[in-house]
């Protein structure tokens, strides 16, 4: 039977769907992070879901990914089982978001879904065990250790030796009870913590669960926050001989003007990429019971609104700076639509919970067809073409 994993996860979905959002999905956290432990469980999923059409080799950040489809940040907040989310074929996972001390963030229930609107409203508040603790966890699962003395790990000459063949991204934000005034901090202290293991970063600027977070979008917070992080990044580079790509996440609910601004901040510092876009709090038509829960949307209401910022992005910033692209992609035509108005990859997490583990392997085969289809001979060529 073909993908009998997926197949099960179809069958199971009513019973899990049931059940609260959150319990589930920490749940579901726990029993592939035991299952990862057992040998020949990672290879079995590789087998079951990974196949990759030389079409969608692209680059991102200097590196050559299998495909530009990536996980967002939230699934696995903590990094607990990005192995075998590599597994499932993405190109490319990010893990968190992480804050410099544990924290366990807005009270429950704070997870909804919205079955009618193939959507999910989320008001977790960046909960996460903290940077250290993913260092740890990451150390055990990807790096030898060479000496921990420092104010970060000192590795072995062969860091950042991932184990895994597509590019791990960590998304870094600050603690709800750090003021804006000392956000700055909180970052600083993250990217410094992780800085051995991740090929990226990505700052939270945007996501509407921690209060006043969305400030550091304006201008002058945004100047501020870019100055430190940019410089600590740099001196961490030079003393380790890299280049760590730094992206800047923004929520869709950014006025033009917001939006415009926050675009000339950005190049005037060396940032790699933008994603785009974050939660919305905006509610279009929704049909759900849920419709009304304080939070950030996901999911396929947030598709028209993502694309649209994307095509706003690439006509100010161009091919100078790489946009992955994030809203609603259910589909292999989604994240066609995305890459078509200008991002360079794509993201997915709300469809990865209503579809199942299967939904990489389709979403890869279906924007290999479209691409073939239109007669281009890689991902590249077709971003932003609609432009």
């Amino acid at each position: 039977m073909k993908l009998p994993l997926n197949f099960l996860y179809r069958k199971l979905r009513p019973f899990l769907f049931a059940g609260d959002a959150e319990k589930v999905h920490e749940r579901m956290l726990s029993s592939v992070e035991f299952f990862s432990k057992i040998p020949g469980f990672l290879p079995l999923l590789r087998q079951q879901f990974i196949e990759d059409n030389p079409l969608l080799r692209t680059e991102l950040f200097s590196k050559t990914l299998k495909n530009p489809i990536g996980l967002a940040a939230g699934f696995d907040k903590n990094g607990r089982i990005h192995p075998a989310l590599f597994a499932l074929g993405f190109g490319f996972v990010e893990i968190g978001t992480v804050t410099p001390s544990p924290q366990d963030g807005n009270p429950r229930p704070r997870l909804f879904r919205l079955l009618e609107d193939q959507a999910v409203i989320n008001r977790l508040g960046f909960n996460n065990q903290g940077a250290w603790k993913m260092a740890e966890r990451l150390v055990a699962n990807t790096l030898k250790i060479k000496s921990a003395d420092a104010d970060i790990f000192e590795l072995s000459q062969d860091y950042p030796a991932n184990i895994d063949s597509g590019m791990l991204g960590i998304n870094i934000g600050k603690n709800k009870d750090t003021t804006l005034e000392n956000a700055t901090e909180d970052y600083v202290s993250v990217l410094s913590t992780l800085h051995p293991f991740a090929e990226y970063f990505t700052l939270n600027i945007s996501s509407p669960n921690t209060e006043d977070l969305r400030n550091l979008q304006e201008k002058e917070a945004l100047r501020i926050l870019l100055d430190a992080v940019c410089t600590r990044r740099d001196e961490l580079d030079r003393n380790h001989s890299r280049n760590t790509p730094l992206l800047v996440k923004l929520a869709p609910d950014l006025d033009e003007d917001t939006l415009e601004n926050s675009v000339r901040v950005l190049q005037e510092f060396s940032i790699q990429g933008v994603i785009a876009s974050n939660t919305t709090v905006d509610r279009p038509a929704l049909k759900s019971k849920h419709q009304t829960e304080t939070g950030g949307l996901s999911g396929v209401p947030l598709q028209k609104r993502s694309t649209a910022m994307i095509r706003t992005l690439f006509a100010e910033l161009g091919a100078a700076m790489p946009i992955i692209g994030v809203g609603g992609i259910f589909n292999g035509a989604d994240a066609y639509e995305k890459i078509k108005a200008g991002a360079t990859a794509v993201q997915i997490y709300t469809a990865l919970i209503y579809e199942g583990p299967g939904l990489v392997r389709k979403v890869k085969a279906e924007l290999a067809n479209l691409l073939e289809r239109d007669g281009y001979k890689s991902v590249s060529e077709a971003v932003g073409a609609d432009h």
